[in-house]
Formats: structure tokens, sequence, C-alpha cells
């Protein structure tokens, strides 16, 4: 069964026929899950095991919110510094020395793999990642699988990569890439999009044409993936930051087999820990689980014991509001406690929060939460 013939409410088929065979080669042996992060805390979060203490990270924790990211990126435009390896190295152990996280988010961004493949995309301060040319047509996707990449496009990630696993020892790196739904939208609209109605009048109106664009997108995420844990990474998350504007019928028949898609080369590599995380995705956590991950983030506005209910064996990561990181140190503990008891319903519960750290917030907030969690009972 190809993705585009998945029936609405049916489980989603693992792709095939679809990534490089090169792909398809178990973890090197000297590889950090094999040693060094094996029985980490998040490590064996993802696993379904509780720990000794909750492990947390942050999702934006390399970044905005800290002044010596801001010093450091000054003169350097986003997806540059994305593709220099000292600054990425820098960028992503920033915030592993200051707040003492249980793991480090690879520093990139999900439209990096479309710069690497030679599209027209930069991220204009204030606005987010803008496409010269948005991609509406037959002939618009057509000139885009023209494209490949080359034997080197991921050098700059592996070596990003190789730098930050000799720093990190025994503190996991989760990689990460942008679901395909997400990268389709970027295309499609051409930027930022709170709707994403070009993207999904394409869904409907030009099937055959979406389906095409989204092959091509899940190979491409696929291969970033898998660049990033052959060279050392000891999960991988999957951000499909819009998905939440989709209705469960339409995810399933046109996004959700092209997630799978994009996943199979990751389960391909032997028991890497994956994650799928999306914004108001509520109605969707069963199927977002069903594209063949291992734990699902859950944003702010669904408690997780809510979405323990929907996915009773599944590990959760999240979900503390953004919001409650500038609302005073009583607020913000309340609150965090109240995450932690309703995380107990997983069988694992990764702390984070519901979306990223806003960059307003006081990086010295994120410091002392991360102590916090640290000391409570798991």
């Amino acid at each position: 069964m190809s993705p585009s013939s998945a029936q609405p409410g049916s489980p989603v088929p693992p792709a095939e026929n679809h990534v490089p065979a090169a792909d398809h080669q178990s973890l090197p042996e000297q590889h950090p899950l094999n040693g060094p992060t094996a029985h980490a805390p998040l490590i064996r979060a993802y696993r379904g095991q509780r720990a000794e203490t909750t492990p947390v990270w942050f999702m934006r924790q390399a970044g905005r919110s800290l002044p010596e990211y801001r010093s450091l990126r000054t003169g350097t435009r986003m997806l540059d510094a994305c593709l220099d390896p000292a600054l990425v190295t820098e960028i992503t152990l920033q915030p592993v020395r200051r707040h003492g996280v249980d793991a480090a988010i690879f520093f990139s961004d999900i439209v990096v793999p479309l710069r690497l493949a030679g599209v027209e995309v930069d991220i204009v301060p204030g606005k987010g990642p803008v496409l010269a040319n948005p991609v509406r047509t037959a002939a618009d996707v057509a000139a885009l699988r023209e494209r490949t990449l080359t034997d080197d496009a991921f050098d700059p990630i592996i070596e990003s990569v190789r730098l930050l696993t000799a720093e990190l020892g025994t503190t996991p790196l989760i990689g990460f890439a942008g679901a395909p739904f997400t990268l389709a939208a970027y295309l499609v609209e051409g930027g930022p999009s709170k709707d994403q109605l070009a993207a999904r009048a394409l869904m409907h109106a030009q099937p055959d044409v979406w389906a095409d664009l989204m092959d091509w997108l899940a190979d491409l995420t696929g291969s970033f993936l898998t660049a990033q844990i052959r060279a050392g990474a000891s999960a991988a998350q999957l951000f499909d930051s819009w998905a939440g504007g989709l209705s469960l019928a339409d995810y399933r028949a046109s996004v959700a087999p092209y997630s799978a898609q994009a996943l199979t080369a990751v389960r391909a590599l032997g028991d890497v820990p994956t994650v799928h995380f999306g914004v108001g995705t509520r109605h969707l956590l069963g199927a977002m689980h069903e594209v063949g991950v291992d734990v699902v983030g859950v944003d702010w506005r669904t408690p997780l014991d809510e979405a323990a209910a929907v996915l009773p064996d599944v590990p959760l990561q999240g979900n503390i509001d953004p919001a409650l990181l500038s609302a005073g140190w009583s607020a913000l503990t309340t609150h965090a406690t109240g995450v932690l008891e309703a995380g107990r319903a997983a069988p694992a519960h990764v702390l984070n929060l519901g979306h990223g750290v806003p960059p307003d917030t006081d990086p010295e907030v994120l410091t002392r939460l991360v102590a916090w969690v640290h000391e409570q009972q798991p």
C-alpha cells in the first residue's frame, strides 16, 4: 500500500521503498546508545521506564532566551548559524551547562533540510521562514523532485552531531526534524500561516500533486533524521507544528502516512527512541502515535492524565504552559506539581513545556525549575 492509498480511520502501514538503501543500516558500534547514553534517565523514560528522577528538558531551550546565545548570534543569519558546526555545538551546549537539563536538543530549524536540498528559503526576523517561490502546482513539485541531495549535503549536520556527542558524554542529544505536513505548509503558503488554507486546499483540490509533494518531503525528512542519529543523536523528535489545524480524517488520509514514511528509516536503525509533537493536536493524539513513534508530546491544552487515557501504554512528554514561566515561582511550581501528578498516569513521563521557551523568559527560572523537578518524587 502506498502512503496516498491509506484509508481514513485505518492504522497507518509502514512505508516501503522510499528510503535510500544507505539508511537501512544499524547504529555504529561506537554510537552513544550502545554506551554512554544507554541508561540515561531520558532514554529510560522514552522506553517506558520510570527513572529515579523525572527527566526534564525544554523545547527551544537552546536559543532566544539566553543572553550568551544572543551575543554569539550577533551578525549571523539563522540558517547560516544552523550550518556552522562550531556555532551549533556551542549553542546546543549552552542550556545544558546553564540549566542542568537531562537532554540537549540539536540546534537547527525545521527548514534546514529544504535549504540543504537547494530550496530558496530564509528566516526573516520577527516573521519566520519565507520561501522565494511557493509550491502550488504539479510543475512546482516536479521542479522540487529534480533536486537531489549531494553526497556531502549533510556534512555540516554530521560534524555538528559528532562534536556535540564528544562533549555531552552521558547526556543524550535529541535530533529533530519538521514533519512533512508542516514543511509542506511552509512550501505551499510561502511562509508562516495561522490556518494553512492554501496547503489544505491543495490537499483536496490536487490530491496527486499533494501526494507527490509529501512523498518528496517524507524522504527528505527521513534522511535528515537518520543523518543526525547515525552521527550520534540518541533520540529523534518529529515536530508537526501545524497539524492541529487538520481534521482527524484529513490527518489520517493525507498526512500521517507520510510521517510514517519519514520514520521508516529511523526504525530501520534499531531501538532509537522517537517522539512526535504537535500543537493543538488533542484530537490527533492516537493517530500521531500510530505513525510509529515511542513517545507522544502533549501541548499545554490537554492534561497528561487525559492524554494517557487515549494512549494508556505510551510514555508522554510535556506539558507546562509556557506562560507560567513568567507568572511567579509559586504559580509555576503549583502548576508543575499538577503536571507531574497527571504525568503519573502514563507509564513514563518526561517533563517539558507544552511548546517552546518564550524569548523573554528569565533563564534563571528555567535553571531553578530543573533543580526543583529533580527534587520531586517521580
